[in-house]
């Protein structure tokens, strides 16, 4: 683990001929940030309008064996706009060290039966990925890029679908950069369902990159 200075000013005051002496103490401190544990769900879904429903997350550093509050910042969400948001969990040792978690929150009005996940491959290459549903409308990919392996740029990301022809490919983080999707869509067309999009950011070429049901 990492060492921090930790620096509390201890004043030591002698009264001598009205002068002070302030002498400051040093203490070398063990880097460890609280780790966050979500009781409940990582992945929600509320309709547009709606609100998300109570999270509760606890805190805790095993290094220093201490509890701490947390805090979820629900400023990020905007439930008036169909998309993909993150909710922020945060907690802060004595230290100000801080450990962080996050919870997943598609606002979408996407009808719950319509199930996108499974297989499909990528129309150019013929490579398999596979789409798993997280939450109502909200699912990820495990190779965003449709890259045929072995790369680094096999990724995973998220996206959400907003209606019957639209997704939401949202800015995220990813080992590769940031990405985000331009123009997303899905077509649902019994037997051959398709969604398409363009990569924007990271190692992959802005081209259109089209994904068949298998």
């Amino acid at each position: 683990m990492r060492k921090l200075l930790v620096i509390p000013f201890l004043a030591v005051i002698a009264f001598t001929a009205c002068k002070k002496k302030v002498n400051t103490v040093s203490t070398l401190v063990t880097y460890s940030a609280p780790t966050i544990t979500v009781n409940g769900a990582q992945y929600y879904s509320i309709k547009v309008g709606g609100a998300l429903p109570s999270v509760a997350a606890t805190a805790y550093d095993s290094f220093y064996r201490e509890s701490y509050p947390v805090v979820i910042d629900q400023s990020t969400l905007d439930n008036t706009t169909p998309g993909l948001y993150i909710v922020n969990i945060t907690a802060k040792n004595k230290y100000g060290m801080v450990g962080s978690a996050g919870i997943y929150v598609a606002v979408t009005d996407i009808n719950p039966a319509i199930n996108l996940a499974g297989e499909y491959k990528r129309v150019s290459n013929s490579q398999s990925v596979f789409l798993t549903k997280l939450a109502n409308g909200l699912y990820v990919t495990d190779n965003v890029g449709g890259v045929i392996p072995p790369s680094s740029a096999i990724v995973p990301a998220y996206l959400v679908q907003v209606d019957d022809t639209t997704m939401s490919f949202p800015t995220q983080t990813t080992s590769q950069g940031d990405i985000y999707g331009n123009n997303p869509s899905v077509s649902m067309v019994i037997a051959d369902t398709t969604f398409t999009y363009q990569i924007i950011g990271g190692p992959f070429a802005p081209s259109i990159r089209v994904f068949q049901k298998q």
